[in-house]
């Protein structure tokens, strides 16, 4: 069997007809080049102006906004945070005078207290003094009714022995009057 044989026809374009320039630089093809590139330029622009600037506009604008937005409402809390800061320092300047002042009332009802204390006990002091005071003027006047006793009795022993005889008993309280006198 034979196979058929196929002959394929291909056109060649040879360098000669172009005239051996590349066609992009080729003058005869500018004219027509520059008005595609124009038309291309100007719908790309216009593809650009109506679709991608708004877009990458309107995501500037939000950042923009949302940048302001932020910067307002940090201002905002740091004027929030300065008034606490303030009525922080003033709760504790008033917590600190309200201690003061309790502490000086207390100090003041103790001071108070201490002296009523010290009052009560000195007038129990002084009242036990005087009692204690009348018990010593007491046993004193008994001692001295004691002592004139046994002196007049040492007396009347010395007296009785230096002379052999008893004195009488008002001499003798008399003469141990004037020397307790004395």
């Amino acid at each position: 069997m034979a196979q058929p044989v196929h002959t394929a026809t291909t056109e060649h374009v040879s360098h000669s007809e172009t005239g051996g320039v590349f066609p992009p630089f080729d003058t005869q093809t500018f004219p027509s080049q520059l008005v595609a590139l124009v038309i291309a330029f100007v719908l790309f622009y216009a593809l650009l102006a109506k679709v991608a600037l708004p877009k990458v506009g309107a995501v500037i604008d939000n950042r923009q906004k949302r940048i302001a937005d932020d910067f307002a409402e940090a201002d905002r809390l740091k004027t929030e945070s300065e008034a606490a800061v303030v009525a922080y320092e003033k709760a504790l300047a008033d917590a600190r005078s309200r201690a003061q002042a309790i502490a000086a009332k207390t100090r003041q009802e103790q001071a108070a207290q201490a002296e009523a204390a010290r009052k009560s006990l000195e007038d129990k002091l002084h009242g036990q003094l005087a009692e204690a005071e009348k018990t010593i003027a007491a046993t004193k006047r008994t001692a001295m009714t004691n002592v004139r006793a046994i002196a007049q009795d040492a007396a009347a022993a010395i007296v009785e022995q230096l002379l052999g005889k008893a004195p009488s008993e008002q001499a003798l309280a008399e003469a141990v009057t004037d020397a307790l006198k004395r």
